[in-house]
């Protein structure tokens, strides 16, 4: 997964706002046509990244893969 992951652009972007509702519904939507998720936490976001990935994870009953420096990777099996 992390091989496949290093490979894909970041295609939701998090900021100032946060991880809102709109953010975990588009989330959803593409770990369902895609499977894997890449996504970028602008510096703007003030929550701990780990803290952020395991939220998203949870938010969207999907698996953390990893955070690296502010990107986070999802999946669903």
């Amino acid at each position: 997964m992390r091989g496949k992951a290093q490979a894909l652009p970041a295609t939701v972007h998090i900021g100032k706002d946060g991880i809102t509702q709109t953010i975990i519904d588009e989330i959803v939507k593409q770990l369902k046509k895609t499977k894997l998720v890449k996504i970028r936490l602008l510096p703007a976001l003030e929550k701990d990244r780990k803290e952020a990935g395991w939220e998203l994870a949870k938010a969207t009953s999907s698996v953390l893969v990893e955070v690296r420096g502010r990107t986070v990777v999802l999946a669903i099996e």
